[in-house]
């Protein structure tokens, strides 16, 4: 068994303070202690990216990260990314565009897309293919994802 330990995580704009075990992964907090069921457990082992959260701006597999590791660091989840009700472009474009199949998978996508147009706003075709390659998806041949990316960085939402 495991000990537990206090620890402050800033998560969605929000400084909150919680017990959580040694062991306990990113993945259980947000989900299990925060109710913020939009990331996903999928493989757990870091393989499909469904679990994708931004820790301070960088996605990283919730699945394979400790809470205890995201102190003093921002966490953007999906239900973070919205301000005042209002979707962020990367969402209105995923959207719009018809990325979402079932849905599973899109949390960690969408994130991982808007890491990338932090980091690189006018992406070309290779470098957004790239920049969600550790994103997997069942439902979709990309096509769809990539194009709301694309429309994103072309300034057509927002």
């Amino acid at each position: 068994m495991s000990t537990k330990i206090q620890i402050q995580l800033q998560v969605n704009g929000e400084a909150r303070e919680l017990l959580v075990r040694t062991d306990e992964t990113l993945l259980e907090t947000l989900r299990d202690q925060f109710q913020l069921t939009g990331t996903k457990r999928g493989c757990n082992q870091g393989v499909c990216g469904a679990c994708t959260v931004l820790r301070d701006g960088e996605p990283v597999r919730a699945c394979l990260s400790l809470a205890v590791n995201s102190t003093d660091t921002e966490l953007t989840t999906i239900e973070g990314l919205a301000t005042n009700g209002e979707l962020q472009p990367i969402q209105q474009a995923f959207v719009a565009e018809g990325a979402p199949q079932c849905g599973f998978c899109m949390s960690g996508m969408v994130l991982a897309a808007k890491a990338l147009l932090d980091t690189n706003p006018n992406p070309t075709i290779d470098e957004v293919r790239e920049g969600l390659s550790g994103n997997l998806c069942r439902c979709t041949g990309y096509v769809k994802v990539v194009d709301a990316v694309m429309a994103t960085a072309a300034g057509k939402y927002g």
